[in-house]
Formats: C-alpha cells, sequence, structure tokens
C-alpha cells in the first residue's frame, strides 16, 4: 500500500491498523541534538484519546506512547524515530454485522473497490484510529519548531450551528470541546445532546493559528505553502475542505478590500492587515499563518440507513459500537499536527533556497 507517507525532507509513515495490536510512525529527517522524551510525545496524544468526555467514544485505550528508537539519552540522533502506541481495548465483535455490507459514509466501499479486500474491524487502515501516527510525529515536529519561536494556537471555531463570538485562549482546555469561549462550549453541548438522543452526529470547523513562521517558506508554483497544508489537512479522514486567510468569502469581495497593503514598523516590513492568512502567491509572508479545516459529521450513526451488501443485496443498516457523536474535539490536535509536519518540511526545504545562506553555513 502506497501514501502512508508525508513529507519531504522531514518525513513520516504512518503504520498499524485499528484493531491490529499496535500503531505508529516512523520518523525520518529529524535533526540530531532534539531533547525528546515520550512525556513531550504523550502530551499531545492525551488531547485526541477516547473516553475524554460524554461526546466521545467510550473505547478506553491509554494511547500510552513508547519511543523504539531515534533517541538515546533524551536526545535524537539524527536517525529515524519510530513511535508506537499499543491497541488494548479492540472490540471486533462490534462490527460483525458490516463484515459483508458497506457503511454510509465511509470507505468500505472504495477500500474494497481498490483492492478487493478490507478489514472490516473499524476500517483498518481507514479509522481515525491511524491519527495516532499523526499526533506522536506532530509532537516532534512542534517542539522543534517551539526551538524556533514558532508557536501554535488550534481550537474549535464551531460544533454544528454553534459558533464561537468571544475569544479566551485560556478557556480552549477548559471545556470538552476547546473552545475558546465557554458560552459558545455550553451551547454546543445542549445540540449535541439533542443529537444523540436522535442518534445522530454533528460536524464542525477547527481553525488553527501559526505565529513566528518567517517569511520565504514554500514555493511559487506547485509546491506552494498553502497548497502544502491544505494537503495535510485535506488527508485527515474527516476533514471536507480546507480555508487560508479569508478564504471563500474573497469570492464575494473587491481587491480594495482584499489586498494586504504593507508598511514600515520597528525598520521592518510588515502588513496592515492579513486577509491572506500569511501566505502570498504560495509563500509566508511573516505574519500569522489562520488556517480553517471544515469536518463532517461522524458517519457512524444508530440511524437505520440504506446500503448494499458486498454481493449486491439492498439492506437497512444500523451501526453500533462506542462511536463519537462529533469528531471535531479529538480531531483538533491531529489538524494542529498535520500543520507542524507541513511547516517543519517546508523550513528544511528552505534551507537550499539562497546561495548566499548555503555559503554563510559552510564557511570557516
Amino acid at each position: 500500500m502506497a501514501g502512508s507517507s508525508f513529507g519531504t525532507i522531514f518525513r513520516i509513515t504512518t503504520w498499524g491498523e485499528s484493531h491490529g495490536p499496535s500503531i505508529g510512525v516512523v520518523v525520518d529527517g529529524c535533526p540530531a541534538g532534539l531533547f525528546l522524551s515520550e512525556e513531550d510525545i504523550q502530551k499531545f496524544l492525551d488531547r485526541r484519546k477516547p473516553g475524554q468526555s460524554r461526546y466521545t467514544t467510550a473505547r478506553k485505550e491509554g494511547d500510552l506512547v513508547e519511543i523504539l528508537s531515534g533517541v538515546f539519552e533524551g536526545k535524537t540522533t539524527g536517525t529515524p524515530i519510530s513511535l508506537m502506541v499499543r491497541n488494548t481495548d479492540q472490540r471486533s465483535r462490534d462490527y460483525g454485522n458490516i463484515a459483508y455490507s458497506y457503511r454510509p459514509g465511509h470507505a468500505d466501499y472504495t477500500f474494497d473497490a481498490k483492492y478487493g479486500f478490507r478489514d472490516y474491524r473499524g476500517g483498518g487502515r481507514s479509522s481515525g484510529r491511524e491519527t495516532i501516527g499523526r499526533v506522536a510525529s506532530g509532537a516532534v515536529a512542534s517542539k522543534l519548531l517551539a526551538s524556533l519561536g514558532i508557536s501554535f494556537c488550534t481550537y474549535t471555531k464551531s460544533i454544528g450551528p454553534v459558533s464561537i463570538e468571544n475569544f479566551s485562549p485560556e478557556e480552549i482546555n477548559n471545556n470538552a470541546f476547546y473552545m475558546p469561549d465557554a458560552d459558545a462550549a455550553a451551547k454546543a453541548g445542549t445540540y449535541l445532546e439533542k443529537c444523540m438522543k436522535n442518534q445522530d452526529s454533528a460536524g464542525g470547523v477547527i481553525e488553527c493559528r501559526i505565529t513566528g513562521v518567517p517569511a520565504g517558506l514554500g514555493n511559487p508554483v506547485f509546491e506552494k505553502l498553502d497548497a502544502m497544508l491544505s494537503q495535510a489537512v485535506m488527508s485527515i479522514g474527516a476533514v471536507k475542505a480546507v480555508e487560508i486567510g479569508d478564504g471563500i468569502h474573497v469570492a464575494h469581495m473587491n481587491g480594495s478590500e482584499d489586498n494586504d497593503g504593507f508598511t514600515i514598523k520597528d525598520n521592518m516590513i510588515n502588513k496592515t492587515s492579513n486577509h491572506a492568512g500569511g501566505i502570498m502567491g504560495g509563500i509566508s509572508d511573516g505574519s500569522e499563518i489562520i488556517l480553517r479545516a471544515y469536518v463532517k459529521p461522524t458517519p457512524s450513526i444508530s440511524q437505520p440507513q440504506q446500503t448494499v451488501t458486498s454481493q449486491g443485496r439492498q439492506i437497512s443498516l444500523e451501526i453500533h459500537g462506542r462511536h463519537d457523536p462529533v469528531i471535531v474535539p479529538r480531531a483538533v490536535v491531529v489538524v494542529e499536527s498535520m500543520c507542524a509536519l507541513a511547516i517543519t518540511d517546508a523550513l528544511f526545504a528552505n534551507m537550499t533556497s539562497r546561495l548566499d545562506k548555503i555559503q554563510k553555513f559552510y564557511s570557516k
């Protein structure tokens, strides 16, 4: 199976299945000398693990990470870093009724059409549990970026019809939805209670703000920074759209509204606005990068849904088991991790873009 790797210089490869013995990632291209511990990675995994609230799946997984290689005496060695999380609470019997039928909204049919075979226990490689490897490697990338002064603020902007109206960064970790607005979080809880009562689910929007990214990352044609960020975030199974800056609203604006002007502040070039979301012409401009990911409702719901079996028989299917009524809260750290991976790779690729910088690096 191709397509399990992301990045060019800072490159990750995820492996494992939802109901296999374990799941993980190999990180290649991390420079030597980065202080790294299992605790650094566990902090990220704890943000996505199940069982955090009544609004997430009841699957009881500790999601404890093990560093298998690439770290010695607390520092990275420059060799591949292998990270593993053991699966400890699989209930494959919950998926027995969908062994020969295709779940609406899932990858069952398309996976079968491509490979002629599928692991029906939770979706195998198509399961949201695959994102463990993304988050574990994203923790490594984030720590590396933090050493360069690059930071992330990622949160839930909306769930269903409920959108944040206020922004309080300290509130993000104080509620089950990672919303920076306590009132919006309470309303989101009420809305989800109705969804759960109706055996339904909800979607939402995640916003990621990245500060400290220097100007000059990305390329002007196929490897634009916004294109690479979009590829990274769109590779998350539940994400159906990505916006940078003003996003789709630019289609309804005039150039006089959308264009970001420039000014000099503290002897530095600055923008007078940030409609572009920190990226112009596919290259970072030094201002805050603003990205939004649109997440679909959880497809696993208990309502009867029309589908067919692999033999072509039409049936009505109810999906049972332990599922999130909303994916958004646990996906916040997944979006952040994929953005961190894309930014790190772009930083490394940019090191060879100018001869004067190469000469300076190698001069005696």
